[in-house]
């Protein structure tokens, strides 16, 4: 082997290398960029075959289950989610062995800003046996509201039906509550017993 086709052969094998450690450096810092958004969107905790009750001076206020339940909080708006559904009754002191119910195929819940979400075939039962079914709903605690944009078919005790085509929004114990664009059938017999 000749001196000149030796430095070539070193020159090819030093390049080589060279090529090697700039591709090895450059994933290195691609991969380290890639992770610092990603490594905090990951669940804090996570609740199999949840079943929570809360309480408010021993009287038990809501009842949830869920197959799963996530909770992030170590990004900037931390929430708690529920992705393959959530099952709650709430209860009302007024009408303790009657509760409300609330079903829906996925939940979110940003605790700190006291905003709730449902969505996914949400059913919502009253205290007072009205039974709600819309795709979703959202509930802004702070200001005691509940709204949504999607069609709400109501059912009232007595039978009757409503529906809200472009929404509605309501008061969160739905002791009032405004739909945009209704119509529906009322019980006749119950109108004029009220006018009697």
């Amino acid at each position: 082997m000749s001196l000149t086709s030796k430095i070539k052969f070193k020159n090819i094998a030093y390049l080589l290398s060279c090529a090697i450690f700039f591709i090895i450096t450059s994933c290195e810092e691609d991969l380290t960029k890639g992770n610092d958004n990603k490594n905090k969107n990951f669940p804090s905790q996570i609740i199999n075959n949840a079943n929570i009750i809360q309480r408010d001076s021993g009287f038990v206020t809501l009842k949830a289950k869920a197959p799963i339940i996530e909770k992030y909080e170590l990004i900037d708006s931390p929430y708690i989610v529920a992705r393959k559904g959530i099952d709650i009754q709430f209860f009302d002191k007024k009408k303790p062995k009657t509760p409300g119910k609330i079903t829906a195929k996925y939940a979110r819940i940003f605790e700190y800003k006291k905003f709730y979400e449902a969505k996914g075939n949400v059913r919502i039962t009253t205290n007072e046996g009205q039974r709600f079914a819309m795709q979703s709903i959202y509930w802004d605690q702070k200001k005691n509201r509940i709204y949504t944009r999607d069609t709400v078919f109501v059912t009232m005790e007595d039978g009757s039906t409503l529906i809200g085509a472009n929404g509605m929004t309501a008061k969160d114990d739905f002791s009032e509550y405004t739909f945009f664009n209704s119509s529906g059938d009322i019980n006749s017999k119950k109108l004029s017993e009220n006018q009697k």
